[in-house]
């Protein structure tokens, strides 16, 4: 590779990995205000959101659906849990594993929600196709299949 090639390579603009995750930020932060006056964060809203579509998951579970590590969903169920919106419980089958159960004020709290998603697509400027097209595309890049919507 030669040097012209080379630090053409290594300009911000050519990486691909700067729009994601600047895309990212702006999307995740368009969420800010509503999650703002719910008390919530943007990884608990989406773990509310995993256990709003299926109530009773492992901790293993939510971790996988969330694609994110133990260590990062730990803490934050220990914090939601503080707040009174989840219990966790060893699971009789198997001490190891933590099953996670929405508490009345989390199950509650759904209904606070609803109007998040269609509030936050509101402030996103693409066509419906496109942002199906995006969908797809990031899924896929993930490598994982569509999901339903």
């Amino acid at each position: 590779m030669n040097k012209t090639h080379m630090n053409e390579m290594m300009k911000l603009d050519n990486q691909m990995c700067f729009p994601l995750y600047a895309a990212a930020r702006k999307v995740t932060g368009l969420y800010t205000p509503w999650l703002k006056e719910l008390g919530i964060t943007y990884t608990q809203y989406i773990t509310f959101l995993v256990l709003w579509e299926k109530d009773g998951l492992t901790v293993g579970e939510i971790c996988e659906r969330l694609m994110l590590d133990n260590g990062t969903v730990s803490p934050l169920l220990k914090k939601m849990e503080s707040a009174g919106y989840i219990t966790r419980t060893r699971s009789d089958e198997d001490d190891r594993v933590v099953v996670i159960t929405l508490t009345e004020q989390g199950r509650e709290l759904q209904d606070k929600a609803k109007d998040i998603p269609e509030k936050v697509g509101g402030c996103i400027d693409l066509s419906p196709e496109k942002a199906l097209k995006l969908y797809e595309l990031l899924y896929e890049l993930l490598g994982k299949e569509r999901r339903t919507k």
